[in-house]
């Protein structure tokens, strides 16, 4: 059997020429525009639009062809060891000038992930420009770095595994993302959050990106409304938002007053009034449009007073009362449609004190808050809509939400701070709810400020 690694060479997926005369061609859909071919160009390029082709590095004329649309990042190549299939390098933008250098002290990258997508176990980094599909178990022992077992592979495969995997990014030399700031800084889920939901190099076309409503036709929409908690609901008082029109404090007050507040008065909490106001002014449902109506469960756009993407408002509030003056202490849903808090746990219950007792680390001497909002996602709302990117717009919403509460809390004389975090676990426990179906994705720290 040969020793020497060889390549075969494809189009990327979805991706062909478009020949027309004089030696050009276009590589679709990039609209790369290729010049100056002679006619054996020509007839490749044709044979490369029907499937898989070898290449012969002593045609120079193909191979410098070859070599131009490796270069413009074009085709795929797959490495093969005489009739056994090792692994393809699947680009999906131009890779950098490659290095004649050997490689040496080679490790694979802490952002490169091994995932399973359809029937290929593929290799994924957000720094690099290729994905490397895995079709040989010895070349996933070296990926893992478990590779000194019976699946090793022989020499120059490795030699050559090495060289591409530094050359595609899912490999570096020595400690160089531990040693330099800009990598070291980067958790690898945060890297991988950030690059896999905004608009990039997999992005551009748009293709399984972005509002699809990709599960259109195979899932019934999530409603609007959540299923309601039972027990008997507390209902809040409602203010007067035409007196308020008038007498409210203005907007660049509000903005330019507005702190984050971390000392409380339990001996004068926040009342049933204050949190009735500022759950009618920031979270009520105002409205729901609904579209689609014939279907079985038809497609519903509610209104509230903060932005939402696509009117599809996948956010609850869970009002966690330590103490309130005019309402029991307890952990409530916030019903946006009946203005009203419908009891979930009891404050005493387990999962609800595990849920609230991390809030106290950033409050004054360490006390419990007087109120906690913990903000929840019933994510499907938006992911049955959006590709991809439904997470970082869930927390965009946070944002949003977080600053309504912010500034109407400052307008009313309340207390405000916001946290950076939750426990998601309590709150699957507290409410009794998967956490893909409904998690907690921020909280809110609410009350009567110490004067």
């Amino acid at each position: 059997m040969t020793s020497t690694v060889q390549f075969t060479y494809a189009l990327t997926e979805g991706a062909r020429f478009l020949l027309g005369g004089g030696g050009v061609a276009v590589v679709l859909p990039a609209k790369q525009r290729l010049d100056g071919l002679d006619r054996r160009q020509v007839a490749f390029l044709r044979r490369l639009n029907s499937g898989p082709v070898e290449i012969d590095d002593a045609d120079t004329t193909i191979a410098a062809l070859r070599d131009r649309l490796v270069d413009a990042g074009a085709i795929a190549m797959t490495a093969t060891l005489g009739d056994r299939e090792l692994y393809s390098i699947r680009p999906f933008r131009r890779p950098p000038v490659r290095s004649d250098d050997v490689p040496t002290d080679v490790r694979v990258s802490r952002f490169t992930v091994i995932r399973r997508t359809g029937d290929d176990v593929v290799a994924e980094n957000p720094r690099a420009w290729c994905d490397i599909a895995v079709r040989d178990p010895g070349v996933l022992t070296v990926l893992t770095g478990l590779d000194d077992g019976p699946d090793t592979l022989a020499p120059a495969a490795r030699e050559r595994l090495l060289a591409d995997l530094v050359w595609s990014g899912h490999a570096v030399v020595g400690d160089d993302e531990d040693e330099r700031f800009a990598t070291r800084s980067w958790s690898p889920h945060e890297l991988w959050f950030h690059r896999r939901s905004t608009v990039g190099d997999r992005g551009t076309s748009w293709a399984a990106f972005g509002p699809t409503r990709w599960a259109d036709g195979s899932f019934e929409p999530v409603p609007a409304r959540r299923d309601s908690y039972p027990g008997e609901p507390t209902p809040l008082p409602t203010p007067d938002l035409d007196a308020l029109r008038t007498d409210d404090r203005p907007l660049t007050a509000v903005v330019e007053d507005r702190t984050s507040v971390r000392d409380f008065d339990d001996d004068h909490p926040v009342t049933a009034e204050q949190l009735g106001e500022l759950l009618y002014r920031c979270a009520r449902t105002r409205r729901v449009r609904t579209i689609n109506a014939d279907r079985a469960v038809p497609e519903e756009l509610p209104s509230r007073p903060f932005p939402s993407g696509g009117s599809l408002y996948e956010l609850e509030i869970y009002p966690v009362i330590r103490i309130a003056d005019g309402v029991e202490s307890g952990m409530y849903h916030y019903d946006s449609y009946d203005h009203a808090l419908r009891p979930v746990a009891p404050y005493d219950d387990p999962a609800v004190t595990r849920l609230i007792a991390p809030a106290a680390l950033t409050l004054t001497d360490g006390r419990l808050p007087q109120v906690l909002f913990v903000l929840a996602a019933r994510a499907g709302r938006i992911m049955w809509t959006y590709e991809q990117m439904p997470y970082a717009v869930i927390l965009k919403h946070v944002g949003v939400l977080t600053q309504t509460l912010y500034l109407t809390a400052t307008a009313m004389g309340l207390g405000g701070v916001a946290q950076g975090y939750g426990d998601t676990a309590a709150f699957a426990a507290a409410t009794g709810t998967d956490e893909l179906l409904e998690c907690n994705v921020g909280s809110f720290v609410v009350g009567t400020p110490r004067r």
